[in-house]
């Protein structure tokens, strides 16, 4: 199994003509991995400046933050960069919402 993963994560990572045959779609992926987690950040404030966690599942965003931390860990690993994007974004996030949900509930 991994050496089919390794087989398949180097022809994805070495293609760069992929992103250059759809460029407006790589953009829009791109503005997506960035805006996306983004729209987390109206809930982080009301855990953290309001504390309000009613109705805010601790278990829910603790999995959501693991799969995070999965998911960059293999986009470091196939250098994705949109991909990369997105978890950090994510992993911040979500950290500080389990962060807040530790601290006011």
């Amino acid at each position: 199994m991994p050496h089919i993963f390794q087989h398949h994560s180097h022809h994805a990572k070495r293609n760069p003509k992929n992103a250059k045959q759809f460029p407006i779609i790589s953009k829009l992926v791109l503005f997506m991995a960035v805006a996306e987690p983004l729209m987390s950040l109206p809930q982080v404030y009301e855990v953290w400046v309001n504390h309000q966690t009613a109705g805010v599942s601790l278990a829910t965003w603790a999995f959501l933050l693991a799969a995070s931390i999965t998911w960059l860990v293999y986009s470091i690993k196939v250098r994705d960069f949109p991909v990369i994007v997105a978890s950090v974004l994510w992993t911040a996030t979500e950290s500080l919402l389990v962060i807040g949900l530790l601290i006011f509930q």
